[in-house]
């Protein structure tokens, strides 16, 4: 009894760490991608919260052109031990085919997360605070910049209202509609 007891509070602990410590390497990855400046101050937490395991990956797994592939590497590593001690806990068995799917799928809908959240939350810093300066709206502006830019040549101008943000999350929703699914299906197919 004492040892379902802990089960879950030992699950929650390991979902929380671990996607956290993902999410870290995914904003890592992302704001180096986009060209975030490097002195911001989240750019430099998070390069100090993920470099050491970086460090020794890197030595294995090199960038390939822009893309940093250790980085990538480590978050699908990552989440595919937070899954199998996940599973493991609930005493349910995976094929390693369907974990690789698994995490994956989790990693995708992890980025379209931060893609949604940001272009949200930048969408609400401009309405509330328009015009200065701060570390977490130029992390913001670098990030989705180049999404806004998209839907706004798509998007027509509409007399001084920005409507690239809803733009951004319909299309950002929509992918996830169209492209999750199927990776569900094929992981439950694997497994």
């Amino acid at each position: 009894m004492a040892s379902t007891y802990l089960i879950d509070p030992i699950i929650f602990l390991i979902d929380t760490l671990f996607s956290l410590y993902v999410l870290a390497v995914l904003l890592r990855f992302l704001l180096q991608w986009s060209g975030a400046d490097f002195y911001n101050p989240i750019s430099q937490f998070l390069v100090k919260a993920t470099h050491p395991p970086l460090r020794l990956l890197r030595r294995f797994v090199p960038s390939i052109g822009k893309i940093d592939t250790s980085s990538l590497v480590l978050m699908l590593v990552l989440q595919m031990v937070s899954d199998f001690s996940i599973l493991l806990l609930k005493s349910v068995s995976i094929s390693i085919g369907a974990l690789v799917i698994l995490s994956f799928t989790q990693l995708v809908t992890l980025l379209i997360n931060v893609f949604v959240f940001a272009v949200f939350a930048r969408a609400i810093l401009s309405w509330v605070n328009p015009g200065t300066f701060n570390a977490a709206a130029a992390i913001l502006a670098t990030l989705t910049e180049p999404l806004l830019d998209l839907c706004r040549k798509v998007v027509p101008d509409m007399g001084g209202m920005d409507l690239s943000p809803l733009a951004a999350l319909l299309f950002l929703q929509l992918v996830k509609m169209v492209l999750l699914p199927p990776l569900h299906e094929l992981a439950s197919l694997l497994a």
